[in-house]
């Protein structure tokens, strides 16, 4: 009556009870069917081995490797799918002689999707920092436990060729990648530097760190232009006073050489010491013209106190110099004077032109020193951006040609087999209690389904809930179950003995 009422623990027990043999034989029969089945599949052996992966044996701070730790996982994926191909598997089935009974009937692609089929590669569970698998498992499975440890031998040797031809590679085409692109960097920084020496040429004494240099030049080209100029003025009150006197004695000497009275001599030293008195006002006691004009008097004075034989000879010195037409030392020399002052004037005239170009020319070196140098600093930041790249792919190069000679001396990461390939002693599959216990499962599964299905089908009224339940009336009496003897029920395994007849409880309501 299984569905028609709700069922506690004691309904649940007393199916089992009535239906243990429709669950319990479906069981024994479908476990023992299985591993009959498994018995008929081939042994397939598996051989298995362990590779580990070496941190390079120079630390990282010193050689900087090409290939990131980090990139092992996708770079085994690549290796895996490179080694497993067919250029790779079917020389190893050739060589080995794998499916040599099939080979004469089975194309070679499917023979190499089935060895594909068969090739296991597995990372190491454990991770350490970074992500980075530490190692990985190799396996591979087939009929002959012995072929079996061989392929997996070669496919192994494959992987660590594999690894060391990879990392060599990388390396190399880093470096020769960093070649080119350093030969690019070096021809543009070859340009930025012809760049700023034309530029350095054509500004030459303006460029930014020059400025001082300039404003210190100036000011000393000034400090001179400044001496010249006085310098000059001063010759030129130099050429004026000795033109004037120069004027005083010619006119003394022509008037001496019309026969004037001899009396001029005074005329002459009052002169004389009239100039004296305006020569010292200008310069002093030790200036030349002083001394030169204290010394003229004297000799005027000594004339004049020489007496008559003095004036007599004077005159007779007129009369021949005025034959001799020849002028006084004194006039020559004022002429003499003025010609020096004139040439100085012409030299510092030159001088003071020359200092004022100087003057200009740097005055407008330093006014357009901000403009120049906006462009300098333009000029050197993309030579200092050319020269830095260089210098970083110059370094990238050096350490990845040193990275390179690590890689062919086999001191960077490798791969290192921990456990070589076992030969297997039992069979990976199939793994018959697990095929038996599967059966024996399924079985149970299918006698809960009989025992279900036959309780779904069963009118029977059994318990006095079922009475009550379908007939609405309470329960006065219950008959015993006939079938006992010496009031023991008779057990169904016992041997030698009748299962009793059963019968159904009657009730009397």
């Amino acid at each position: 009556m299984l569905g028609h009422r709700e069922l506690n623990i004691d309904d649940y027990l007393a199916i089992l009870r009535r239906r243990l043999w429709v669950i319990f034989i479906p069981a024994v029969l479908a476990a023992l069917g299985t591993y009959l089945f498994s018995l008929r599949i081939p042994n397939r052996y598996t051989s298995q081995t362990l590779v580990m992966v070496e941190q390079p044996q120079v630390p990282e701070v010193y050689v900087r490797p090409v290939v990131a730790a980090e990139q092992l996982n996708q770079r085994l994926s690549a290796m895996r799918e490179q080694i497993l191909s067919r250029t790779h598997l079917e020389p190893i089935i050739q060589k080995l002689g794998l499916f040599k009974n099939e080979s004469d009937r089975v194309p070679m692609e499917e023979l190499v999707a089935r060895m594909r089929k068969s090739i296991m590669v597995q990372p190491v569970r454990s991770v350490v920092e970074g992500g980075q698998i530490p190692g990985f498992y190799i396996s591979f499975a087939t009929g002959d436990p012995r072929l079996a440890q061989q392929v997996c031998g070669e496919i192994t040797s494959m992987f660590m060729e594999e690894n060391l031809r990879l990392q060599e590679q990388h390396a190399l085409g880093t470096t020769s990648f960093l070649q080119k692109e350093l030969e690019e960097a070096k021809r543009k920084l070859e340009e930025q530097d012809a760049r700023l020496a034309v530029f350095k040429r054509r500004y030459l004494g303006q460029l930014p760190d020059q400025e001082q240099t300039n404003l210190n030049i100036l000011a000393g080209i000034r400090s001179q232009f400044d001496g010249v100029t006085q310098s000059l003025n001063r010759t030129y009150q130099d050429k004026a006073f000795a033109e004037s006197l120069l004027a005083q004695q010619v006119a003394a000497w022509e008037s001496s050489k019309e026969g004037k009275n001899p009396l001029t001599l005074e005329e002459q030293l009052a002169n004389l010491q009239t100039q004296l008195v305006t020569l010292e006002a200008r310069y002093t006691s030790n200036h030349p013209d002083v001394i030169k004009m204290k010394n003229d008097i004297e000799q005027l004075k000594r004339k004049l106190a020489a007496g008559d034989v003095a004036e007599k000879n004077i005159r007779t010195e007129k009369n021949t110099q005025r034959a001799a037409l020849v002028e006084p030392p004194q006039i020559r020399q004022l002429r003499n004077q003025i010609h020096f002052a004139e040439q100085a004037i012409k030299e510092k005239t030159l001088e003071q032109q020359k200092l004022q170009g100087l003057v200009k020319q740097y005055q407008s070196r330093v006014e357009l020193s901000p403009l120049i140098e906006q462009q300098y600093k333009d000029v050197t930041r993309d030579y200092q951006t050319a020269l830095d790249f260089y210098k970083d792919l110059l370094t990238k190069k050096q350490q990845s040609e040193v990275t390179a000679d690590m890689e062919r001396r086999q001191q960077g990461e490798q791969f290192r087999v921990m456990d070589p390939p076992n030969l297997p002693d039992k069979p990976s599959y199939p793994n018959r209690p697990i095929f038996a216990g599967g059966g024996f499962g399924a079985g149970l599964a299918l006698g809960f389904g009989i025992a279900l299905l036959l309780e779904l089908r069963d009118k029977s009224i059994r318990t006095e809930r079922d009475v009550e339940f379908y007939l609405e009336l309470p329960t006065l009496a219950l008959m015993p179950t006939i079938g006992e003897e010496n009031g023991k029920k008779k057990r169904f395994w016992k041997p030698g003995r009748k299962p009793p007849v059963s019968a159904e409880p009657h009730t009397q309501t």
